[in-house]
Formats: structure tokens, C-alpha cells, sequence
């Protein structure tokens, strides 16, 4: 009896313990699940152009801050899309905390999306200078009257100086502002986890300090964190906690944002440094056109040009002159009125019919062709890289420039596209020909629109942030290809940039914009 009563009290007490074990342990599970914000597990992409070197396992777990970091083309935005679960799976699972299922906690902001996100796919690369064909676009007041209720709304705006330009029409804003606007579109949503791709480029200094500021700020709070795609350690803000290096679709372990910036074998790894700017310069070996050097004495000049959209006054009783040979820094703060100014250079901007304005000696409007002025001019611009939005092969891109099209695409002959090929040679980008071009990382982009603006051996090239999104080794190789093309007798540059350290050497004069109020 006694033996009896003894195992049953033994199978109650272990019976208990075991319950008892059972909740503990699935409280920590169940403790573990709510502090694993997001955890991908042996992820395999379907198509076999989209998968890592290996599945990719990852855990972005309550109060981390990331950077996603590497060379372009290392397959960062790869792992951005895994995250957002865009991609199909052939194995393994995205699991997002407390059971959600993704559409808003996962935000992303990338500039090349900025038109697709704010509807204005019909829109066309000159249409932000022919005011009478922007009826349909809406203004920056009417994308965020839905948000207006929010209690951070009004401080969103001030903080990143917003309000002023809440009337204008979408198409309007400069490449820093559409920044602003975007950044604030999606934090009104109150994303779980916010990634920005290279989300410091196209801001000038102010407004890259306010968004380091603005980040540090929403990591404070519960439930809110980053993840940051970038291709320069010295983007690396502060309020990053932990890294993940990528390069060539390979991940690198894990590791703190301290631990990563004193790993220089790894830094030497993901950015080698493997010529000296002087060796650069000289393996820079052009094309030779056969091109006569150009014989006009001014490039341009401006007599006091004014340039009005309604009651918005762009640019006011501006006079510039730019010589044959000159090599100029075009500056400003966002929203200045730099890619008005450009426009009215590219012949894209009809204002220029009601200035003064003269383009390699001759007075515009005196009757010279559009056509006849961009052939002598190579051009590269955030804007222009917003509308191109065609999935052609990369070479097709770079070609385009010969039919001065944007957006737009012609065949071009055998011997155009040799040229084309030679350019792409030139910026190492060759084995990109046949690639269709949105399947290019952003930077991969950009440089391939970099090779497109040198193809006609133009007599004036204009830079408009042209190393926007290039890694450490991309912007020295562009910078060296710059230098060595300037240094042809009868070459002009107009270099636009909000990082004064990657003006060209050859730069030796420089004009301002002051915003108009």
C-alpha cells in the first residue's frame, strides 16, 4: 500500500515538474520569439541568378540597429529583398515577430522607386520643366494629406524643413528633397523596421546631420529599428549596434559596429585597395574618337537669368560664364536650383528661350536644334537615372546616348555599340553588356549611365552627383576616368556634388547657388 501511494505521489510530483518545465520552457521561447524581431532560416531564392553563395540565415533581434555592408554588386539589396520576403523561396523561411506577416512591418526606401511609389509612372524625364504638362502630378501637400492626423506629422516636417515645399508638384523636387519626402512618407507609417538603401546620398550636409539625427532619435523608441545598405564604411552612423559585410553574394559573420571597424583585414577584404590614385590615373587608357578638340571660346554664359514656376522663383538675375576648357563645382543646398540651372544648359528647359542665354558661342534660340547642342554634351544625373525604368540590356542603356534619348532606346549600329562596349571596358563594367538593367544593383546602374555620359567624346560634361551609390574603389577608378578625359585639350566640366572631397583635382573654380526664399 505503502509502496503504492508512494509512486503515485512520485508520477503526481513528476507530472508537475514536467508541466511546470513545459510553461518555463515555452515561456522562453515564447520570450526568445518576441525579441527575434525578424529571423530568416537557410533562405534559398528560387531562381538561381538570385541566390547568396549560401542560404542566407539571419537574426535581427529587439533593439539592433544594422548595416548592411559591401562593395556594389556584393548582393546587398539581394538580402534586402529576402528580408521583405520579395523573393520566392525554393528553402528554408522568413519569419517576422508576433505572428506578422510583413506588410507593414517591413518598410524600404530606395531612390530609383521614388516615381513608382508616388504614382507617376507616365511621367517623362523634361516634364518637370514644361510646368503646363504637370496638371496631372500630384503635389508633395496632397501624397501625405492622408498622414496629416499623425501626432508626429507636423514635427516630421519642421525637423526635416519640409513644409516649404508641401505645395510643390512632386516632379518639381530636387534629388535631396524627393530624399526628405520619401524618408517622411514611410516613417508616417510606423514601419517595424525600416531599410534605406544608401540613404545619405543626394543630401547636402545639413540634411544628412538632421537624418543621423532624426534615426538616432526613432531608435530610442520601442519597436522601431534600421537596416542601412551601404557601400562606404564612413557612412556608418553611430547608432548602428551590429554589421552584416557582404561581398560577391557572400556573407561575412555577424559582428558589432566596434568590432567591424577594427577588423581591417576585413575592411582590406571588402574594399581592397589595390592601385594608388597615381596608377589609376594612368591605366586610364580612353577611347580615341579621332575628334578634333573644340575651338569655341565660351562653353556658356548666362546674363541675368531668371527662371519662375508660378509664385516660386528658381533661380533670380543669375549671371555665369563658363570658357572652353574650364573646370567648374556647381554648389548648393538642396532645393538651390542646380538641375534647373543644368536643365537650361541640356536645352531640356523651354526658359531658356525667354533668357539670355549663349551655348558654345552661339545665342540660343538663334536657330541651333536641341539636337545640335546635346550632341556635344555628356550628361549624368540623379534624375535621369530615375527614368530609366525600360529592362533592357545594360549596352542598350549605355548606347542611348548616341540618339540623346532618355528613357527611350534605339539599335544602335555595330560600330556605335563597339564604342558603347569600350566605354563600359573602361569603367569595368563590361561583363555587364548583356545584364537588363534593372537586375543591376544601384550602383552598378549608375556606373553604367557614368560610361553612356563619355560615349560621344563630348566637348562639355556635366556630373551631377555622378558617384552617387559607388563604393570606395568605384569612386576612385570614376574620379581617375574624369581626370584623365579633363585633361584633353578642349574639354569643359561642370561637377555637382554635395561632398566637397570628391571634387576632381582638375577642379579649380567653383559657382554657388543661393535657395531662393
Amino acid at each position: 500500500m505503502k509502496g503504492g501511494m508512494f509512486e503515485r505521489m512520485f508520477r503526481f510530483f513528476y507530472c508537475v515538474s514536467a508541466v511546470l518545465l513545459y510553461f518555463c520552457f515555452m515561456e522562453e521561447r515564447m520570450m526568445e520569439r518576441k525579441d527575434r524581431v525578424i529571423n530568416i532560416q537557410h533562405a534559398e531564392p528560387r531562381l538561381p541568378e538570385l541566390r547568396l553563395s549560401e542560404p542566407l540565415s539571419w537574426t535581427i533581434e529587439e533593439g539592433q540597429q544594422w548595416a548592411v555592408i559591401g562593395p556594389n554588386g556584393a548582393g546587398k539589396t539581394l538580402i534586402a529583398d529576402i528580408l521583405q520576403r520579395k523573393v520566392a523561396l525554393k528553402a528554408g523561411e522568413v519569419v517576422y515577430g508576433e505572428g506578422e506577416n510583413g506588410s507593414d512591418w517591413v518598410r524600404s526606401i530606395a531612390f530609383k522607386d521614388i516615381y513608382s511609389l508616388a504614382d507617376c509612372r507616365n511621367a517623362y524625364y523634361q516634364q518637370r520643366w514644361h510646368a503646363t504638362e504637370t496638371d496631372e502630378v500630384p503635389t508633395v501637400e496632397e501624397l501625405l494629406h492622408e498622414y496629416a492626423h499623425e501626432a508626429d506629422f507636423d514635427k516630421l516636417l519642421s525637423l526635416f524643413g519640409v513644409e516649404e515645399f508641401l505645395p510643390k508638384k512632386l516632379i518639381f523636387l530636387s534629388s535631396g528633397e524627393l530624399r526628405k519626402f520619401l524618408i517622411i512618407r514611410v516613417l508616417l507609417k510606423h514601419p517595424r523596421v525600416l531599410i534605406l538603401d544608401n540613404p545619405f546620398i543626394g543630401l547636402d550636409a545639413s540634411s544628412r546631420k538632421l537624418l543621423v539625427e532624426m534615426l538616432s532619435r526613432m531608435t530610442e523608441l520601442e519597436h522601431f529599428q534600421v537596416v542601412l545598405l551601404l557601400s562606404n564604411p564612413a557612412d556608418i552612423p553611430d547608432m548602428i549596434t551590429h554589421v552584416l559585410p557582404v561581398k560577391q553574394r557572400r556573407c561575412f559573420p555577424v559582428c558589432s559596429r566596434e568590432e567591424f571597424l577594427e577588423r581591417k583585414d576585413w575592411m582590406d577584404e571588402l574594399f581592397p585597395v589595390l592601385r594608388s590614385d597615381t596608377s589609376l590615373l594612368e591605366e586610364a587608357v580612353l577611347p580615341n574618337s579621332g575628334k578634333q578638340p573644340a575651338t569655341h571660346t565660351v562653353t556658356f554664359r548666362m546674363e541675368h537669368v531668371s527662371i519662375r514656376y508660378g509664385s516660386r522663383t528658381i533661380l533670380k538675375d543669375l549671371n555665369w560664364e563658363v570658357k572652353n576648357g574650364e573646370k567648374w563645382a556647381l554648389l548648393g543646398a538642396n532645393g538651390s536650383g542646380k538641375s534647373t540651372l543644368l536643365s537650361l544648359v541640356y536645352a531640356d528647359n523651354p526658359q531658356s528661350y525667354a533668357n539670355t542665354l549663349y551655348l558654345f558661342d552661339r545665342k540660343r534660340g538663334s536657330g541651333e536644334s536641341i539636337w545640335e547642342i546635346k550632341k556635344r554634351i555628356g550628361y549624368v544625373s540623379p534624375e535621369m537615372h530615375l527614368f530609366y525604368r525600360e529592362n533592357v540590356p545594360t549596352s542598350q542603356v549605355v548606347g542611348s546616348v548616341f540618339f540623346d534619348s532618355v528613357g527611350l532606346f534605339r539599335k544602335c549600329t555595330d560600330e556605335q555599340l563597339q564604342v558603347a562596349l569600350a566605354w563600359m571596358r573602361i569603367f569595368g563594367i563590361e561583363d555587364l553588356r548583356d545584364r537588363l538593367f534593372l537586375t543591376l544593383s544601384s550602383g552598378e546602374q549608375r556606373l553604367a549611365l557614368l560610361a553612356r555620359a563619355f560615349v560621344k567624346d563630348p566637348d562639355l560634361i556635366v556630373l551631377d552627383e555622378p558617384l552617387h551609390g559607388l563604393d570606395i574603389n568605384n569612386k576612385r577608378k570614376a574620379a581617375a576616368i574624369i581626370e584623365r578625359f579633363c585633361a584633353q585639350p578642349g574639354k569643359t566640366l561642370i561637377y555637382v556634388t554635395h561632398y566637397p572631397e570628391e571634387l576632381p583635382a582638375c577642379v579649380d573654380k567653383q559657382f554657388r547657388l543661393v535657395k531662393q526664399v
